[in-house]
């Protein structure tokens, strides 16, 4: 199974007049990192990079004057990510802008069913929050600290990370077998051995004191028969 991961930066916010200027991702095999990666700065064509963008990601309008534009880079972007699914951290903001890039240049919008949000992924598993890019490098303990400002390689290569611990790529891939460069995932009728479990010599004590179970039967009490477990 491969993966790209990738991220933008871009000129501003609205992808229907700012541009693309820097594109990076890297490449997953079987929730592997492979080390292969992308990475090009992209001429937005006369666009100036808005000043609220410049404070986030620090690339300026004369950096990118001797930059290729976009449609003589798309070729070398459609041979890296050709048969992957691609995953992005708030996927619509990034395939949004590579959507509006496409048009230009008369090539059509990338496929939805190819794209992952992980964004959404973090949400789902941590709904609680904060689910940023800092946020889950900070719970995963991945580092960051050369992240002083956003980079789309760079980040791309933090979210890799954070993904394969966000589907849990780690913990799977211990079920998984390369004896010949090959990967194969054990089936139910593999050949594990037999566990036997037995009975403790001696039960566990019980952990509840006299006073935690006076305190919930006075609790049950008062409910009495407005408690769910006796509704019908």
């Amino acid at each position: 199974m491969r993966e790209i991961i990738f991220d933008t930066e871009t000129t501003g916010l609205d992808n229907r007049d700012d541009r693309i200027i820097e594109i990076g991702a890297v490449e997953l095999e079987n929730r592997f990192i492979t080390g292969r990666s992308f990475h090009v700065f992209v001429n937005p064509q006369g666009k100036q990079v808005h000043p609220d963008a410049l404070k986030v990601h620090g690339i300026t309008n004369e950096f990118l004057l001797d930059k290729p534009d976009f449609a003589k880079i798309i070729d070398d972007w459609l041979d890296f990510t050709r048969g992957a699914k691609l995953i992005a951290h708030n996927a619509k903001f990034d395939v949004g802008f590579f959507n509006a890039e496409f048009a230009r240049v008369g090539f059509p919008e990338i496929d939805p069913d190819r794209v992952i949000d992980s964004l959404v992924l973090a949400r789902r598993r941590h709904p609680m929050g904060p689910n940023s890019l800092d946020a889950l490098c900070k719970r995963y303990g991945i580092d960051n600290s050369k992240r002083e400002k956003h980079g789309a390689l760079l980040d791309s290569e933090l979210l890799a990370e954070v993904y394969i611990e966000l589907v849990g790529g780690k913990q799977a891939a211990l079920t998984l077998e390369s004896d010949d460069n090959s990967v194969q995932k054990q089936g139910d009728d593999a050949d594990l051995p037999e566990i036997e479990i037995s009975a403790r010599p001696r039960p566990l004590a019980p952990r509840l004191t006299s006073d935690d179970i006076k305190a919930h039967q006075a609790m049950v009490d008062v409910i009495g028969d407005k408690a769910i477990w006796l509704a019908k």
